[in-house]
């Protein structure tokens, strides 16, 4: 049995990295997606709003380990062979974009439907209803539950792990295994998680906070 050392430590902390990384691309992947998805779940169009109904319903029911396993072994299977980081970052990528295409939909329609109203009598097209008057608004409301679910994407990395990507939580099975010292090993894990997810949420209320004095100063 190896004993618990600085190494081990170092190796945790590269593993984070990684952990970040995946997180980062899924973010932004899931954003780029996500946007049009919500822009179609409340487009005048029925056969929009039916498309991006049928992904978002499709992908919140299919569990994360399944779109693991479909990226990466089923693509495979096609002749598609991807590295374990695109593929887990292409499946938190669809992940990401259903949820929060779910939830960017729901901030839009949150904005009083008189303010469409107002934006109409001012002579604004769709596009600049959105880019003016809506999104702005918004964007206020979507800060805490898009926070929130930037900390389970950085959580969900964790399942990474089943297409051999070797993040925070498979390093520190990979540590464990030498040093069979769970608690201390595991608590170590838990805490750089921690140090990930804490700045989220106080990035979350800073912003917010910003948010409602500025539009208290108004």
């Amino acid at each position: 049995m190896i004993q618990l050392n600085a190494n081990h430590v170092w190796y945790l902390i590269a593993a984070a990295q990684w952990t970040v990384l995946l997180s980062l691309i899924a973010f932004a992947g899931g954003a780029l997606v996500g946007l049009p998805l919500a822009l179609m779940r409340v487009s005048p169009s029925p056969a929009l709003r039916t498309v991006a109904g049928a992904y978002i319903q499709l992908i919140q029911g299919t569990p994360l380990l399944i779109l693991l396993f479909l990226t990466y072994f089923g693509l495979g299977i096609l002749g598609y062979k991807l590295v374990p980081l695109v593929a887990a970052g292409l499946a938190l990528t669809l992940y990401a974009a259903a949820f929060l295409g779910e939830i960017w939909r729901g901030c839009i329609e949150a904005v009083p439907r008189t303010q469409w109203e107002a934006s109409d009598c001012l002579g604004l097209d769709r596009f600049q209803q959105y880019v003016y008057v809506v999104l702005p608004q918004a964007v206020r409301m979507a800060i805490p539950p898009t926070v929130g679910f930037m900390v389970q994407i950085v959580k969900n990395t964790s399942l990474a792990s089943v297409v051999g990507f070797v993040e925070l939580a498979r390093a520190g099975q990979i540590v464990n295994n030498s040093t069979f010292e769970p608690f201390i090993i595991f608590c170590i894990v838990a805490a750089i998680y921690f140090a990930m997810c804490y700045p989220l949420s106080l990035a979350s209320r800073f912003l917010e906070r910003r948010a409602n004095a500025g539009r208290a100063s108004h």
